[in-house]
């Protein structure tokens, strides 16, 4: 059974995810402002200030230049849109580099927000910043596999979980990632079989994107899914709506009705 309906939906909260792995699969998608967020709250359970939206939104070319002032100016308008979800905020790069500096920005971001968790890249080697921030009373979602953060030092976006070797490497970021006390994981970008194995290995729900179907639960960004970002299309995104076909030929209507001065008409006339 449902752990919400859409007629009563129910406050989600770390907990709730946590006794999601292998009973209900996790759905969870970017949101950067109000207006979507309460589109799209009570029917996932999780949405995730991602900062992506530097790039889809941002325009830029990658994810690096998001900063926590940009972040929590989202994550506020999310909160204020989102009263049923569980929201994550994806702390920007740079932001986290020490403890003292994640903890720093963590609590920021319980302080002057509503999110009830950060998301952090890395694997093992970051073990020792989440586990500063749990042991802090800060929630915490991993993130393991493609890290676009990482997309500079390794010179693109490469897919992970291909062989044995580097299996067993991201089963074992995700075990020192469980052990550290985050209570989910994303994992991005990573062959199918290499999801299944990090899922089987840990007792906390994994959230793929890109990982194929084994996983505890999916992401997408809002944008892609719903055919907003029309600059490229990554091959695990569905798209499930032509957003920007729909909005483009609205706009064209309206341009259409201005210039003949068919609108406004007297029904939008006072």
């Amino acid at each position: 059974m449902s752990i919400h309906t859409a007629s009563t939906p129910k406050k989600i909260t770390v907990s709730t995810i946590r006794q999601m792995k292998s009973n209900e699969p996790i759905t969870m998608i970017t949101a950067y402002d109000a207006l979507f967020a309460k589109l799209f709250d009570g029917k996932v359970e999780m949405i995730l200030v991602g900062d992506s939206l530097n790039m889809s939104f941002g325009g830029n070319p990658d994810t690096l230049s998001a900063t926590m002032e940009m972040m929590l100016y989202h994550t506020k308008a999310v909160c204020n849109g989102a009263k049923h979800a569980l929201v994550v905020f994806d702390m920007p790069f740079g932001s986290y580099t020490t403890p003292k500096q994640a903890l720093a920005n963590a609590t920021r971001v319980y302080r002057e927000t509503d999110a009830q968790a950060v998301k952090i890249e890395g694997g093992k080697e970051r073990a020792k910043i989440i586990r500063r921030l749990t042991e802090n009373s800060i929630a915490v979602v991993g993130h393991i596999g493609l890290m676009p953060q990482f997309v500079r030092s390794e010179g693109g976006y490469k897919v992970k979980g291909k062989g044995a070797d580097n299996i067993r490497k991201l089963v074992e970021d995700a075990k020192a990632i469980e052990e550290a006390g985050a209570f989910a994981l994303v994992v991005e970008g990573v062959k199918s079989e290499a999801a299944k194995a990090v899922t089987e290995a840990i007792s906390i729900p994994t959230i793929g994107i890109g990982a194929g179907v084994e996983t505890d639960g999916q992401v997408l960004v809002w944008s892609d899914m719903f055919g907003f970002f029309e600059d490229f299309r990554p091959k695990f995104v569905k798209q499930y709506l032509d957003g920007a076909g729909l909005v483009k030929e609205a706009l064209e209507r309206y341009v259409h009705e201005v210039k003949n001065r068919q609108f406004p008409d007297k029904e939008h006339t006072y």
